[in-house]
């Protein structure tokens, strides 16, 4: 994260949610507010143990008798690794890897009650009447070089309203550099420099990707550069909700591998060397967690900030909420919810934005949203991905339970309104 970005990991945007689709989020306490809990177990067979670490046990050979002559015992399924590994990932893609230096000027103002001329019959030449008008603030992040003529990929909160972006290689060498694009939805930014023959990264494909597998993160963590940290992936399709920065649309990849401030933007990367996400965020109120945006939704916003030099996304204008019979009862129960819902399952249309494309088509607050273009929908997240895969104009057919009669509805996405999503 840059030093511009103060409330990163935070639930930044308390703004009406239902301008991005948010789903409303709920716990068996209150349907308003959201509660996550892992249960984590671990046992020991140590007789297990033995068997499998001693080839002589006369039951490990009698397991292994028992095999088809074809099975392979899993020991011997595990390839041998170089225990380099890391080392040979962080000496081919270090290279790639940049510091990204922003700068901002902000402008400041003396406070009103500061200009009232009597407070200068008692404190005199204490009260600056002419403060400093303008400052300059500068921050630092990651990047990474996707091509050779000088293509970098960040994040967007990274070079936020800059004035000016310097990237800084490996080698030493300092670059300016401009911002072709940003997409604050998706917090990805595409920063170009003047230079050929760069080092690159070579890209992978996100949607393989399967807890318990490597992760190596590079960046410039507190202005560390060429920091490396190594863990595994912790989960994949964390929603944006769950990560604590409800107005973003992704769903994020989940590690432990170190991220901390100053790594934003920068590669994680499999066992492999391949950049399999962009270091993004971290949550203020846990230790060993981080998230990175998938490379595969880089990837497609990437292309359209290069293309066009910014992104439209699909909205309808609605709040929402999983349903569950425990939901159902707190929303029935709630005499501030005006609704009275029926249904155990599906998509709870909370709130219906005025004059958005939700309004327009019909939908209304207490529809239960059963199905889009077809495909059954059962969780709030699973609409958003929907509409955030659909096409602005583009026609969705949408089912809904109301008063419990099955409405089929043809609703035409919007363009997310820009203004409120950053912040």
């Amino acid at each position: 994260m840059s030093q511009f970005d103060h409330a990163k990991g935070e639930p930044a945007s308390r703004r009406f949610a239902a301008q991005s689709n948010q789903p409303v989020s709920q716990s068996s306490r209150s349907w308003r507010a959201s509660l996550a809990s892992v249960l984590l177990g671990a046992s020991v067979a140590t007789t297990g143990a033995y068997i499998a670490w001693n080839p002589s046990s006369p039951l490990r050979q009698q397991a292994q008798a028992q095999l088809p002559p074809s099975s392979v015992s899993p020991a011997q399924n595990i390839p041998i690794r170089d225990p380099n590994f890391i080392t040979s990932v962080v000496q081919n893609v270090g290279p790639a890897v940049v510091r990204i230096d922003a700068s901002r000027t902000v402008t400041s103002q003396v406070p009103e009650a500061f200009r009232d001329p009597r407070l200068r019959q008692f404190f005199g030449d204490r009260i600056p009447m002419q403060m400093p008008s303008q400052r300059v603030q500068r921050g630092v992040g990651s990047g990474f070089i996707v091509s050779q003529d000088g293509r970098i990929i960040t994040n967007a909160h990274v070079v936020a309203g800059s004035d000016t972006v310097d990237v800084v290689l490996k080698d030493g060498r300092r670059l300016e550099g401009r911002v072709v694009g940003a997409d604050p939805v998706t917090d990805v930014a595409v920063v170009k420099v003047e230079a050929n023959n760069l080092p690159t990264v070579r890209l992978s494909n996100s949607d393989e990707i399967q807890p318990g597998q490597w992760a190596i993160a590079i960046g410039n963590p507190l202005g560390l550069d060429s920091t490396v940290t190594a863990g595994i992936i912790s989960a994949t399709g964390r929603s944006s909700s769950a990560v604590g920065v409800p107005d973003k649309r992704i769903d994020f990849i989940q590690t432990d591998a170190a991220i901390n401030p100053g790594n934003s933007g920068g590669p994680l990367l499999n066992e492999r060397g391949e950049v399999i996400g962009v270091n993004t965020a971290i949550r203020a109120d846990a230790q060993g967690i981080g998230f990175a945006i998938p490379i595969n939704t880089v990837q497609r916003i990437s292309d359209q900030l290069i293309s066009t030099g910014s992104v439209e996304h699909a909205y309808l204008g609605v709040q929402m909420v999983t349903l569950t019979p425990e939901v159902r009862q707190d929303i029935n129960s709630d005499p501030e919810s005006n609704l009275n819902v029926t249904e155990e399952q599906g998509v709870l249309i909370v709130r219906v934005v005025p004059d958005s494309p939700a309004a327009r088509a019909g939908l209304r607050a207490g529809d239960v949203v059963r199905s889009v273009n077809g495909q059954n929908i059962a969780q709030a997240d699973e609409l958003q991905n929907a509409v955030a895969q659909s096409q602005v104009g583009s026609n969705m057919q949408v089912q809904v339970r109301r008063g419990g009669q099955d409405v089929d509805l043809t609703v035409q996405p919007g363009a997310l309104p820009a203004e409120g999503l950053e912040g």
